[in-house]
């Protein structure tokens, strides 16, 4: 039998540490989000946020405005991304200086102002959003489609979109 290491002594094969009992956060969803979250940003930043540069916030942001024809405004996409103002401008001024958008102030109202795609950004859009499907299959191994269906639903549902 090997000796038990004491303090300051070097650790044997024996004292290997436990795994955790993760069993008192078992039904705590936001334990269980943050520990799901890992792998899915594992996929995104291996299918799009590497290759393209994209943090997932600045992706998600692209492909809306893509998806709603350019004709998008600046309170929308702070509302959608749940965004504070500041936070959202600072973003958009980034995506304005790799020249992928830009801003127009509202012929009708001279308060509003859209978020359009500039041609290097709806090509970066379209190519980053053409990833996603491989991106998907990956978690097929995971999860049925009924159950990524599912999930789906019950985040929506959780993120007030239902």
């Amino acid at each position: 039998m090997k000796p038990k290491a004491t303090a300051g002594a070097a650790a044997t094969e024996d004292d290997a540490p436990r795994p955790l009992d993760h069993g008192a956060l078992d039904e705590v969803l936001g334990y269980q989000l943050s520990l799901a979250d890992v792998p899915s940003k594992r996929l995104y930043f291996k299918h799009i946020g590497t290759p393209f540069r994209l943090r997932p916030v600045e992706y998600s942001l692209l492909v809306l405005v893509l998806s709603n024809g350019n004709d998008v405004t600046q309170k929308q996409l702070g509302q959608a991304l749940s965004l504070p103002a500041p936070n959202l401008t600072i973003l958009l001024d980034k995506l304005a200086e790799r020249g992928l958008i830009a801003r127009e102030r509202s012929d009708v109202d001279r308060r509003v102002q859209h978020v359009r795609l500039t041609a290097s950004g709806t090509r970066l859009a379209r190519e980053a959003h053409a990833c996603v499907p491989a991106m998907e299959r990956e978690w097929s191994g995971l999860l049925s489609a009924q159950e990524k269906a599912l999930l789906a639903r019950l985040l929506r549902k959780m993120a007030g979109r239902s």
